[in-house]
């Protein structure tokens, strides 16, 4: 008797929770310390007054992506939570129902009614909830929400992605401080971008122009707003 041999396969999409998080925040750390930085250079304020908004920015945004990614997944998990406790009953209720809508499900993937029904009735026989989660609400193991999980990726990510620019602060000499902090920002964001899309599977180039365009348009706008201010104030 032939013995089955099964591979495993790595799909990229079992990061994409994580990664979501981890790229929104180093991207977000870098463009919003980078501009901020660079606006209040350009308003002529001095090297501590760059550091201390540096610094501030840094830890205000960590703390402020990790709230607001904790609150917007965690509004996710209650209402597959909700969902899940609402099918539960009905499973409970009306299993014919619910066996029918299974298999109406299969049907319109392809599958012919009698084998459809039979796919149902075995998959609810093993585990009904698990079945209805991921079929009918598209529930699973891979996609469902993690909030502290989400919350903590963001905010390293973020004081990570922040660190950059604000180290460009201290080793840059004052004259070329707006110079060397937009280069260095845009080279990170690049290099970002790239990972992001690497690790992704999807097109370096593509993720590496989009995240630096935006990130370059982010300090063009700071710049010309903190020069502005600086010579009205």
């Amino acid at each position: 008797m032939r013995s089955v041999r099964y591979h495993a396969e790595r799909h990229r999409v079992a990061r994409i929770g994580w990664l979501r998080a981890a790229v929104l925040g180093a991207n977000d750390g870098i463009v919003s310390t980078a501009s901020l930085i660079v606006g209040v250079a350009a308003a002529a304020g001095s090297p501590s007054e760059v550091l201390v908004a540096g610094i501030a920015a840094l830890v205000a945004g960590a703390m402020s992506m990790a709230a607001g990614e904790y609150v917007s997944v965690s509004s996710q998990s209650d209402s597959e939570s909700a969902d899940l406790a609402r099918e539960r009953g009905e499973l409970a209720t009306q299993p014919e129902l619910e066996t029918e809508e299974l298999t109406q499900i299969y049907v319109q993937r392809g599958l012919d009614a009698e084998l459809a029904r039979q796919v149902a009735i075995q998959l609810m026989a093993k585990d009904a909830l698990g079945a209805h989660a991921r079929d009918e609400l598209g529930i699973s193991e891979i996609t469902t929400a993690r909030p502290v999980q989400a919350a903590l990726a963001s905010a390293a990510t973020f004081a990570v992605g922040a660190a950059m620019p604000l180290l460009m602060v201290v080793v840059a000499p004052q004259a070329v401080l707006v110079p060397a902090v937009s280069i260095a920002s845009l080279g990170f964001l690049a290099l970002l971008g790239a990972i992001g899309a690497r690790t992704g599977g999807a097109g370096v180039i593509k993720g590496t122009i989009r995240v630096t365009f935006w990130g370059a348009l982010a300090m063009a706008l700071t710049a010309g707003i903190g020069a502005l201010v600086g010579n009205v104030v």
